[in-house]
């Protein structure tokens, strides 16, 4: 009965796909339609054809087939982000790159959006459902609560994001930060999201563990606060439910105040919390050491989730916004530097007595190494929402390779960890293919990090000091023209570091797909090679 069900629920949602696309006021609107269109269609075919071989679900078996799934579109979507990223970079040190032909598809402007939900999105948020599926699971000892739920949480979150990329190439944005996606894909994710709350939250509440592990709470605080930030940051109306332009309920500094509280709080719960589960549960795991203080965990949780929320206004110093707004959002992020660094110190003490681990380990040494990114990018952060490093570091590249360490330094790098962990144990191989190639990975890594950071500091603060100097007149010495002139050399530095992480990720997808095709198997353990839930 529910097979049906779901059948007559997509059959309706194909076909009403197919009258929007006929009905389109925009070509973003009548390709996105098409491809609910197209998923849909695909969707029918699958559930159809399961209706004549249904399959048995042991419920006593730890659900892994959606984290390998989600294993493989990490690593896809990752190489992807990394690579528009690095054609980017090219764009402004070679602005000739932004090639005319491709009608203005391929220039910077629309390639910009994509990069960064690629890699924040599509790269992270793929980590992020998948493991923790992986966490949850094996902290309660009990299966994923929902069934396919699951299921429909992962291929709902990869729609979501072809959907927003084509609509970005195509012309489709809000043109707000950290959320471009034009309101019919903001409901969508909302329902996709809701979906991930269910199975989290399900898992939890059936656990057989009478314990709640302290990455879950990180985990389920992301999954909460970013369905807040993105329910009220998108609030909009539609033109017309046939075309992709709304018009948003907020305007003004009004506007502002919620775009950042949605974007800094998207940096402080998507790419912070939501990876400090990742630190909590697998920085341990492959130390093979306990948390180093679980009291200070717990501390670190309250501390961080409480002073988060209230820094998003330190983005808008010297605007519109009132004055005690703004200072209200830089005291709560200097004061927010001090729990960030008690979880630094807790995961780098981990490894008390097992520092050796270092020289042998590349995937403990990308973890710790991520770790340091985490602490030195939550040092910065800080200090440049002071107002009077912010008037020269904002709207600069300085803030540009603020955000770059602590994205590739900090959520890379533990990403890219957690893939090394987890690869071999999902396939039940013995090893990695290759731990020289981890190696390598981590080298090219850490020195791209360090061209691309280091590149954007000097021209950042390069830039705020030619901003800002003027003659024995008071006149500006520097016109714009000048500063992107004297960008250059570093564009190119950033442009090569860009280059290295990227062979680094491609290094990784080559490793793992190899620890998969070419590894031997370990002993099964049973039939379906499944994990019993306990």
């Amino acid at each position: 009965m529910w097979d049906y069900l779901k059948l007559v629920v997509l059959g309706v949602v194909a076909v009403s796909a197919a009258i929007a696309a006929n009905y389109a006021r925009d070509l973003a609107y009548m390709v996105n339609a098409m491809t609910i269109m197209l998923a849909a269609g695909i969707t029918f075919l699958v559930v159809l054809r399961g209706m004549d071989e249904p399959k048995k679900i042991n419920t006593g078996e730890y659900m892994d087939g959606v984290i390998r799934a989600g294993v493989i579109a990490t690593t896809f979507w990752g190489v992807v982000g990394f690579l528009v990223g690095v054609v980017i970079a090219s764009q402004l040190a070679f602005p000739q790159l932004n090639f005319e032909f491709l009608q203005g598809y391929g220039n910077f402007g629309r390639l910009r959006p994509l990069h960064t939900s690629a890699v924040i999105f599509a790269f992270g948020g793929n980590a992020l459902i998948m493991s923790a599926f992986y966490v949850v699971q094996r902290t309660s000892a009990v299966r994923l609560f929902g069934g396919n739920l699951a299921w429909f949480t992962f291929w709902g979150y990869q729609l979501f994001i072809v959907l927003a990329a084509t609509g970005y190439v195509l012309g489709a944005t809000q043109g707000k930060e950290y959320a471009e996606p034009v309101w019919y894909v903001d409901i969508w994710l909302t329902i996709v999201w809701v979906s991930f709350l269910v199975v989290f939250a399900g898992t939890l509440m059936h656990r057989k563990e009478p314990h709640i592990y302290v990455a879950n709470w990180f985990y389920l605080s992301m999954i909460l606060t970013v369905a807040m930030l993105h329910l009220v940051n998108n609030l909009a109306v539609p033109v017309s439910i046939f075309g992709s332009a709304q018009v948003q309920l907020f305007s003004g500094v009004q506007d502002a105040m919620t775009q950042w509280w949605y974007g800094h709080n998207a940096v402080g719960f998507f790419l912070t919390a939501g990876f400090l589960g990742m630190m909590y549960y697998f920085v341990p795991k492959q130390a093979e050491r306990p948390v180093f203080s679980y009291k200070l965990s717990i501390i670190h949780f309250w501390a961080l989730i409480f002073l988060y929320i209230w820094a998003g206004p330190h983005h808008l110093h010297y605007t519109a916004l009132p004055d005690w707004a703004a200072t209200l959002g830089m005291v709560f992020s200097v004061v927010l530097w001090m729990p960030s660094w008690g979880g630094m110190i807790n995961g780098l003490m981990t490894l008390s007595g097992a520092w050796d681990k270092l020289r042998t380990d590349p995937i403990i040494r990308m973890m710790v190494v991520s770790i340091g990114f985490y602490g030195m990018s939550t040092f910065e952060g800080p200090m440049m929402s002071i107002k009077a490093v912010n008037s020269l570091s904002h709207y600069t590249d300085w803030t540009i390779g603020h955000v770059h360490s602590g994205a590739l330094g900090w959520n890379g790098m533990i990403t890219f960890g957690v893939l090394y962990f987890l690869t071999p144990r999902l396939w039940n191989r013995e090893r990695l293919y290759s731990l020289t190639l981890v190696s390598w990975h981590f080298w090219l890594a850490t020195i791209g990090i360090v061209l691309y950071a280091s590149s954007m500091w000097v021209t950042g603060i390069m830039e705020g000091l030619m901003w800002r100097e003027v003659d024995a007149n008071g006149f500006l010495v520097n016109a714009f023209a000048d500063t992107v002139a004297a960008k250059f050399p570093m564009y190119v530095v950033r442009a090569l570091g860009g280059g290295l992480y990227l062979t680094g990720g491609l290094i990784m997808a080559y490793n793992l797909w190899m620890t998969v095709r070419a590894q031997p198997a370990k002993a099964a353990v049973n039939a379906n090679n499944a994990v019993p839930a306990e």
